[in-house]
């Protein structure tokens, strides 16, 4: 099933970040995590699916992704960190790519991730 969602990925806790944006999450987070993707997150090894946000529209989708990809670390830190605190990695394993993986079963609505984000202070981008 295809849905827009925009995602981060990391190289461990507080490690490097990869912000992204995809209609198919488990597909293409499958595709970093075999580093199937030649790029940054296969150079600096970004597996990790630490964040992610659903959206009902890829154009809404590519605006979070932009808007997310302009911000310093620190936001995005505080980001991750205020909905993943213990930095779970949502991404699937082998044993999930058998089954039907849901990204839902983690995953935050849109509305949910905009309360976190109201919280950073001085972003007047949200």
């Amino acid at each position: 099933m295809k849905q827009p969602a925009v995602y981060i990925l990391a190289s461990d806790r507080n490690g490097t970040l990869y912000a992204g944006v995809t209609s198919d999450l488990l597909s293409r987070t499958w595709q970093h995590r075999e580093h199937l993707v030649d790029g940054f997150t296969k150079r600096y090894d970004v597996t990790m699916l630490v964040w992610y946000e659903l959206h009902a529209t890829m154009d809404a989708a590519i605006t979070r992704e932009k808007q997310i990809k302009k911000w310093n670390r620190a936001w995005k830190l505080r980001l991750i960190q205020e909905a993943n605190p213990r930095w779970r990695d949502f991404g699937p394993t082998s044993s999930d790519r058998v089954r039907a993986w849901v990204p839902a079963y983690a995953g935050f609505s849109t509305d949910a991730c905009r309360v976190m984000t109201s919280k950073l202070k001085g972003d007047s981008r949200l």
